[in-house]
């Protein structure tokens, strides 16, 4: 299964080839809404014993940041990503679900942002909040710049794994809502992804298996593409239930449910068919033509 995605090293070789360095952008202009706690700085955990290839994780993240990973001009095809790392809103998995994931999207010709949005959240009465308000931001903020980035206003996605992937649902199917007030010229401008992808996606379902009643799909909710281990810890009900909603609200949709692989198994190759779901990921973008330059 080595195959189902780019090696790092040959990634990072890739990305010294041509790739503009990575530019890390501020979220919001100020205080992100609603915040009133000083957190302090930033916390690097040290890797756990044993971990190989280790997981960087992030937490104490009060002053949300994009980091704008850039193909090679001659490989870019104008489409873009916003990529939202889980981490159950407590930390964030920034180098295994987010940085790595960049760096493959550009391997494909797209260009990514690496959102480091608000945590830890989890104790909040809605964990999924501040994330998904810094992911309709970050979505703002890319389509302001899409033209000095050379990026097409209508082809920008966003990704979202485990509890990145309920910010990503949230922040897409509310994209009409308003989720804040606004706080200067930007939020004007549309917050609605174009497409979206949920890999292992967590806390969209209720106690019941049910959707949970507030995430209410219509057919204006943006495609998606949805990736789920069956044996995953964190149901894979959270990704049919939205599916079989999308599919109700007439939304087309790609599911794919591998009966193994667990959690949070990123885009690193492993003995599991779910580490090929890049390669569907990608066959799913070049089949809505959004790897066409």
């Amino acid at each position: 299964m080595k195959t189902a995605f780019l090696p790092l090293v040959l990634l990072l070789v890739v990305q010294s080839a041509g790739a503009v360095e990575p530019e890390v952008i501020p979220v919001w202009t100020g205080k992100p809404p609603g915040e009133t706690v000083d957190l302090g700085p930033e916390v690097v955990h040290p890797n756990k014993p044993g971990e190989n290839p280790p997981v960087t994780r992030l937490t104490n993240v009060s002053q949300p940041t994009l980091t704008a990973y850039l193909p090679p001009q001659e490989t870019r095809n104008g489409t873009s990503v916003v990529i939202c790392p889980g981490g159950g809103f407590r930390i964030l998995a920034w180098n295994k679900e987010g940085l790595e994931v960049a760096e493959w999207f550009n391997s494909i010709g797209v260009t990514a942002f690496v959102l480091k949005y608000r945590t830890p959240t989890s104790d909040n009465k809605s964990p999924w909040l501040a994330p998904a308000q810094d992911a309709q931001r970050a979505i703002r903020l890319v389509r302001s710049r899409a033209t000095e980035w050379g990026l097409a206003p209508n082809r920008i996605g966003l990704l979202g794994f485990s509890a990145g992937g309920s910010a990503a649902a949230n922040a897409a199917i509310k994209s009409e809502s308003k989720l804040y007030d606004e706080t200067d010229k930007l939020d004007q401008v549309s917050c609605r992804p174009d497409f979206v992808m949920l890999v292992y996606p967590a806390y969209l379902v209720d106690a019941k298996g049910e959707l949970k009643p507030d995430l209410t799909v219509t057919k204006e909710t943006p495609p998606m593409f949805l990736a789920h281990a069956f044996n995953d810890g964190i149901t894979c009900e959270n990704s049919l239930q939205l599916f079989l909603a999308l599919k109700k609200a007439g939304v087309p949709s790609d599911l794919h449910i591998y009966s193994t692989g667990g959690h949070g198994f990123g885009l690193r190759a492993s003995e599991h068919v779910v580490s090929t779901w890049p390669k569907r990921c990608e066959d799913w973008l070049r089949s809505r033509e959004l790897l066409k330059k």
